[in-house]
């Protein structure tokens, strides 16, 4: 399959279609093996003698005196023996210390087998062989031979490894980078004392998201863990970052790719993470307690992050990819799901081939009953045990397809979907999918975060139709793509860029979404960085020993030069002046629209990957956060300042923050002149003044904030000040820092004054000069007191007791921007 995750599609894509099954070869069917009698005996040490247990809950489990087994396979399962380790047997790579083979008749409920094994010792690993034909026509995968991982396992080893990066020692030549796995049993001792700490508990219109990346946080200073992020917290905290989003931390092997790069020479990694191998359980080699205690040591490790993360108000994300897990295609591994029930788990056309929406080999069957079962159950786990406080769903547009049913075939004998009596087709994109029901409706699952990639490999496109029930936010991959194309100075795009700055209504106000359901961002961790975007007309992904042939051909992106022979550091100075301020200008635009902001990983200092938009595949510099240069803004020229100081503008700012989409009577749109838009095929500037009347927000100050797109500057005439107020000055991306964001209190008194001084008769006649490629921000800050209201003379024989103040107007109904011509 192709590795890393699929890049976004560009911002007008094609239209949604089948995938086409991927072609599998047909290996010859061997004969069902046949297993060992069935004998159920105690071990001395471990467990005493095996009952019959109980069919839920699945997964390995406590009871009053030892530990419940329950596991799903396909109807077609043959038999299911329970494999045990000792903890240093796996290590040495030894076979089971003792396999317990399960009675149909006693240890077996519908299609849950199950066992129960008193007096059971914690120090015990697990897994499960099962038996039945491999029948690539029929779907299915059985292999004796193999010993499955739990998909409900709750702590995973992987054979001796213990560190991130390094192969085991154990195993056979080839299998190096895949030894065993296996789940750990529950542990009375094992307890976590949150002490009391709670998450913060915002609203999603309150967050500014930072998406970051486990091992790539700290890896630049040997660290790497979930521990070394702990220290790192008080600087999310002073830059505004409340809610970290982090990429794959369930287990996934690392090792994936493990091939000499051709360019480079280093060892090739699946640095990213989307390539799930269990859900259920935090990535053991993330911790620094990697293989203590059979695994349940890195749990801990990963709950004292979120408790920390919830005690400095951080709430914390998971990006979870419940499209597609790392056993690939037909021809690819068995791991876990493939072995159990390879055509439940996976949307499996007839002859057995794949279909591959997710663009890595192959699809999980998501709204298949069981799966969907399964999926919730996940996700209740992470929020209840681990206190997560919402998800991201990468390549969400998956989890509403229709799903292959072998159970309900259709009038071709084909698999059907079981839906409508199969008048919906396999993978059709279903408009109330049974997956997003569940857990919109769900009583935990419904109060969490719940974020969308509203798109995947296979073409279907749902960014603003995602199936929201109210409740989900999204990815708006438009504002990225159309910030981009106005940012650069492209025509055609002021209106469009409008429409972004007020929460994209056209989007997201059908259906009674607001403004904090769409996720605005510029970059995220697929595609170019910040600094990149404006540094590389073209990609640059040599390093990745493909010729250059993967990743994003598309990026809208502009290295501020005069062409291709100005990327990266062969640009003039003028062009690497200019893209400083362009930083500064998405971050404007960024935190003055109506939404909720995210920030890729290093963008905050302008980190550079060389212009490769792709780097699933290293575990170098490039992925790694420079926390040199990130706590120096020196180093990094003011970026850091200027994107903390914009954030907590935001933050203090009701006007940013509108609960519902503005309208007329809210925000008034200019160009050069008051209350006269240009919105002209050819414009490259908008402008806006924007004040909240909402509850809670009377003093909210009236904001101006233009953009200047053009090559050339623009002398604009500002539209008065609210009675009793004058402009002053916020921000400005022209001018170097610290004055490129003048309302602040780390300026030097007399050189912010002098500053000031120097603005104040401009801004006093109402006009200034925006320069070229710039953006500005005012706000009206008052400068006389507001004069008390008339009190009327009423005469005393006939006052009367004072009246209740009117009741303020209602808004106006939301509606985009009055002028603007329609999203092209």
């Amino acid at each position: 399959p192709p590795p890393g995750e699929p890049a976004p599609p560009p911002a007008e894509p094609a239209p949604a279609a089948p995938a086409e099954p991927v072609a599998a070869a047909v290996p010859a069917e061997p004969a069902v093996p046949t297993p060992p009698p069935l004998t159920q005996k105690p071990y001395p040490g471990l467990f005493d003698m095996p009952t019959a247990g109980t069919a839920q809950p699945m997964g390995a489990t406590l009871s009053a005196d030892g530990v419940n087994f329950a596991v799903y396979a396909a109807p077609e399962c043959l038999g299911v023996h329970l494999c045990i380790w000792k903890p240093e047997d796996l290590k040495a790579g030894k076979e089971p210390t003792v396999e317990i083979p399960l009675d149909p008749t006693t240890n077996r409920t519908g299609n849950t087998w199950h066992i129960h094994l008193p007096k059971a010792s914690d120090q015990m690993l697990y897994g499960y062989r099962i038996n039945g034909q491999k029948d690539q026509h029929k779907g299915h995968h059985f292999d004796w031979e193999n010993i499955l991982l739990d998909p409900y396992a709750k702590a995973v080893l992987s054979g001796d490894r213990k560190k991130y990066g390094e192969q085991s020692a154990m195993c056979q030549v080839g299998e190096e980078c895949w030894p065993q796995y296996a789940g750990a049993v529950p542990s009375r001792q094992d307890n976590f004392d949150w002490e009391g700490v709670t998450s913060p508990k915002y609203d999603l219109s309150e967050l500014c998201v930072y998406e970051c990346h486990v091992r790539g946080l700290t890896a630049q200073e040997g660290g790497g863990t979930y521990d070394d992020i702990i220290p790192k917290l008080p600087y999310f905290k002073r830059m505004g970052f409340n809610a970290l989003e982090l990429l794959p931390i369930h287990e996934f092997n690392e090792l994936e790719y493990y091939t000499p790069n051709p360019v480079t020479g280093e060892m090739r990694y699946n640095f990213w993470g989307y390539s799930t191998v269990n859900f259920f359980s935090p990535k053991q080699l993330y911790a620094k307690s990697a293989g203590d205690d059979c695994g349940r040591a890195a749990n801990r490790e990963f709950k004292t992050l979120v408790k920390e993360c919830h005690r400095n108000g951080i709430e914390v994300i998971l990006d979870v990819v419940f499209n597609h897990t790392a056993e690939g295609n037909e021809r690819g591994l068995s791991l876990s799901f493939r072995g159990l029930d390879n055509r439940t788990y996976y949307m499996v056309a007839p002859e057995g081939q794949f279909y591959n929406y997710s663009g890595c080999g192959n699809t999980f069957n998501c709204n298949h009953p069981l799966v969907r079962e399964f999926i919730c159950d996940c996700l209740k786990y992470w929020v209840t045990e681990y206190h997560i406080d919402g998800f991201r769903f990468d390549l969400a547009s998956i989890l509403t397809r229709a799903p292959s049913n072998w159970q309900t075939p259709n009038d071709e004998g084909h698999p059907g979907t079981g839906m409508e009596n199969n008048e919906i087709g396999v993978g059709e994109a279903l408009p109330d999918p049974p997956l997003i029901a569940a857990i919109s409706n769900d009583p935990i699952l419904g109060k969490v975060k719940l974020i969308a990639e509203a798109w995947d490999a296979g073409g279907l496109y749902q960014v603003g139709n995602f199936p929201h029930y109210g409740k989900w936010a999204e990815w708006n991959g438009r504002f990225r793509d159309d910030t981009r194309n106005f940012i650069r100075g492209f025509d055609g795009y002021a209106g469009i860029f409008a429409e972004c700055l007020c929460g994209s209504p056209t989007l997201y106000s059908q259906g009674g979404r607001k403004p904090h359901h769409t996720v605005n961002f510029i970059t995220c961790h697929d595609g170019f960085t910040l600094r990149d975007l404006v540094s590389y007309n073209e990609k640059h992904n040599e390093a990745n020993g493909e010729d250059n042939q993967d990743g994003e051909e598309s990026n809208l992106s502009w290295n501020c030069g005069l062409g291709p022979h100005e990327d990266g550091i062969n640009a003039t100075p003028v062009a690497k002046m200019l893209r400083d301020r362009q930083m500064r200008n998405f971050f404007t635009a960024l935190f003055v629209a109506q939404g909720v902001p995210m920030i890729y990983m290093g963008d905050e200092y302008g980190h550079t990957k060389g212009g490769n938009n792709n780097t699933y595949c290293h575990d170098n510099e490039m992925n790694w956060m420079d926390w040199g240069i990130a706590k120096d803004p020196v180093k990094n020229a003011g970026l850091s300042r200027f994107m903390r100081l914009m954030r907590a503008f935001k933050a203090r700012q009701p006007a940013l923050r509108l609960s519902e989409f503005p309208n007329e009577n809210n925000i008034k749109w200019h160009g050069h002149e008051p209350d006269q838009p240009m919105w002209d095929e050819t414009s490259r500037f908008v402008a806006f003044t924007v004040k909240s009347h909402e509850a809670g927000a009377e003093d909210s100050e009236t904001l101006y904030v233009a953009f200047n797109a053009h090559h050339l500057p623009a002398k604009v005439v500002l539209p008065n000040p609210p009675d009793g107020c004058a402009w002053r000055m916020v921000s400005d991306s022209a001018l170097q820092p610290p004055y490129d964001f003048l309302d602040a209190d780390d300026i030097p008194a007399q050189s912010k004054a002098a500053a000031e001084a120097m603005i104040r008769p401009s801004l006093a006649s109402n006009v200034y000069t925006v320069m070229d490629r710039a953006s500005v921000v005012l706000r009206a800050e008052r400068v006389a007191p507001l004069p008390p209201p008339p009190v009327p003379e009423v005469p005393a024989a006939t006052a009367a007791p004072a009246a209740a103040p009117a009741a303020e107007a209602p808004p106006a109904e939301a509606a985009p921007p009055p002028q603007a011509p329609p999203a092209q």
